[in-house]
């Protein structure tokens, strides 16, 4: 049996990038108004804190679990059984979803100030922090259904290969925070609300926008929602089950992330905050160059994995590899050697200080050194999944998690802060290459030669994009003194694109085809 050839990766993942470019644009958009309007405050530790289990369930449902586990069988229902009965499918998830994230959310609200005492008890040191944020918490608990359903809706359109529309959806959600940052923000003093409350109201619009977005499109197709919850349907079963191992087997990055802030929240005001922002500047690239890669690959994996072609996923898995290493490499390199000059202009203004720019600096640079694993990460493990082998990613998780908690509490012993982005940093390392020896094992190789050269080359070419950039900045600032934005924005300005001439050269001289392919691929989505 064949299957229809699928839209080119390059395609697909540009398509992806260029929507997702615009959301994480949008989104450090947010960051700055937040970083203005809050600085690294007891108001924002508070906000971060309270985001961060609704914030977890929905990086796990919307580029985790809910992908690994929906896209391949709503994939499989759609190319064997016919849009009728991959509708039935679809309608039983999203009535599954709306009870289970509603039983949550009000377990949430019950028992958050037991939640919130043991996740964040050394907030009780600061007066009224941790009563703020168990508010928060309260507030924002609600966000987990909108988001689930959003989740849901982007598997369809993914498998009915739509990639632009799902990717921007999320552009919403920061829109939504920046607007309500604006415009309530000045208003909740009057109604006797900390100012930090638009931003939970912001958060729960965002969630809601992500739906609406995505609903047009699904009708276009024929999609109607009728409320289902059979246990009996059959695929429904197979995704609650590929979802349990799978949330396990996708959770490293935010079981890590959760576990840096809670040791975080011992390590005085502002932690938690350099953390959290360091940590959206890292995922920039890999929301741009990780996820969107391995959400314009599962389908075409999934759909190999249907009818048993394995020299048809491990092409699919090597090339969305080499692409991500093209990308993620430079990315890697370009943080950890511009991070100074970047969070300065990114955030240093308002209530944001030089120290918290210093720091949030330093925080960036170990994140940054486990981007690659991170990025693997996120690309192979639906690939298990599609292949009905999610014990294996499952086993990894768990591990990786073990390494990071234990590399965490010693590294932060030893450096603070910083220890907690190194500690996670080393650790999604280790389960990016344990994931990629055990993908070769399965599929009796992944093309090892063709990813070990490409690697080889785009190292050497990132070395010297990150060579030129910074002797560029630091001539630029003797060239180019002064501490406005717009002369810090013209000398990072000047060595980012010193920089990334420099990698292009390079790429072409040293014939790294995947480069002008994933270049390509996203300008044809912007011009």
């Amino acid at each position: 049996m064949t299957v229809s050839r699928p839209p080119l990766l390059a395609h697909s993942a540009g398509l992806t990038g260029a929507a997702t470019l615009v959301s994480r644009i949008l989104g450090l958009l947010r960051d700055q108004v937040l970083a203005a309007i809050f600085g690294a405050s007891n108001d924002m530790d508070a906000f971060v804190v309270a985001f961060r289990i609704p914030n977890l369930v929905r990086d796990l449902f919307a580029e985790g679990a809910m992908s690994a586990a929906f896209v391949p069988t709503f994939t499989e229902r759609l190319a064997l059984d016919g849009k009728n009965n991959a509708w039935r499918l679809a309608n039983n998830l999203l009535g599954a979803l709306l009870v289970t994230t509603s039983a949550l959310v009000v377990l949430g609200i019950v028992f958050a100030r037991p939640l919130v005492t043991l996740y964040a008890g050394d907030f009780a040191r600061v007066p009224g922090k941790v009563d703020l944020t168990i508010r928060l918490t309260r507030l924002l608990l609600p966000f987990l259904p909108m988001v689930a359903g959003a989740a849901a809706l982007m598997g369809m359109l993914n498998s009915l290969h739509y990639f632009f529309v799902p990717a921007l959806a999320p552009a919403l959600f920061n829109i939504a925070t920046i607007v309500c940052a604006f415009l309530l923000v000045p208003l909740m003093p009057a109604l006797g609300l900390p100012p930090i409350t638009a931003i939970a109201i912001g958060a729960l619009l965002g969630g809601v926008l992500q739906v609406l977005v995505q609903w047009p499109p699904l009708r276009q197709e024929g999609f109607r929602y009728r409320f289902m919850f059979d246990v009996r349907e059959p695929g429904l079963r197979r995704v609650l089950m590929l979802m349990g191992p799978g949330t396990i087997g996708l959770a490293a990055t935010q079981v890590n992330l959760f576990v840096n802030t809670l040791l975080a929240t011992t390590q005085g005001t502002g932690a938690v905050s350099w953390l959290s922002f360091a940590f959206r500047l890292m995922y920039l690239p890999i929301g741009l160059f990780g996820v969107s890669i391995a959400t314009a690959a599962l389908p075409a994996v999934s759909r190999f994995a249907a009818v048993g072609d394995e020299d048809g996923i491990r092409r699919t898995a090597a090339q969305a590899m080499a692409m991500m290493m093209v990308l993620n490499v430079p990315a890697t390199l370009g943080l950890v050697t511009l991070a100074d000059p970047i969070v300065r202009l990114l955030f240093e203004r308002g209530h944001f200080t030089a120290s918290d720019t210093a720091s949030t600096a330093a925080a960036l640079r170990f994140y940054a050194i486990g981007l690659v694993g991170y990025a693997t990460a996120r690309i192979i493990s639906p690939v298990f999944y599609a292949m009905k082998r999610s014990r294996v990613p499952v086993v990894v998780s768990i591990c990786t998690v073990a390494i990071n908690l234990a590399a965490n509490i010693t590294l932060v012993r030893l450096m603070g802060f910083r220890g907690l982005a190194l500690g996670t940093s080393l650790a999604m390392l280790v389960n990016g290459v344990a994931l990629l020896v055990l993908l070769r094992r399965r599929l009796h190789g992944v093309e090892e030669a063709y990813l070990s050269m490409t690697f080889v080359k785009v190292t050497v070419a990132a070395g010297l994009m990150a060579a030129v950039a910074v002797a560029v900045e630091g001539l630029a600032g003797r060239l180019i003194p002064g501490g406005a934005s717009v002369l810090q924005a013209a000398r990072l300005g000047l060595a980012i694109a010193a920089g990334l001439a420099t990698l292009a050269s390079a790429a072409k001289l040293l014939r790294i085809r995947e480069f002008d392919a994933a270049i390509a691929g996203v300008r044809a989505r912007l011009m």
